[in-house]
């Protein structure tokens, strides 16, 4: 039985491109095991890092199968390929 794998990273106080290259190496560094990130952006101090997450023109990765709203709107989750 396999079991899928969740990771979670936080990008609070970076600014946008710090935020994009810490995403893009993170999801790089997941084996092929891990299906879903959990990235926290927060939202108290302005949406620009969930509005990175969720466009992608600005943060790209093959391995990014789909953007996912949470309940929590200082998270979003990234499921991969």
């Amino acid at each position: 039985m396999v079991t899928s794998l969740r990771k979670e990273i936080d990008i609070h106080g970076m600014t946008e491109d710090m935020a994009i290259k810490a995403l893009q190496k993170f999801i790089v560094s997941c084996g092929d095991d891990v299906e879903e990130i959990v990235v926290i952006h927060g939202y108290h101090s302005g949406n620009v890092l969930k509005n990175m997450v969720l466009n992608p023109n600005k943060l790209r990765s093959k391995r990014i199968k789909r953007r996912k709203f949470t309940m929590n709107q200082g998270e979003t989750n990234l499921e991969l390929f």
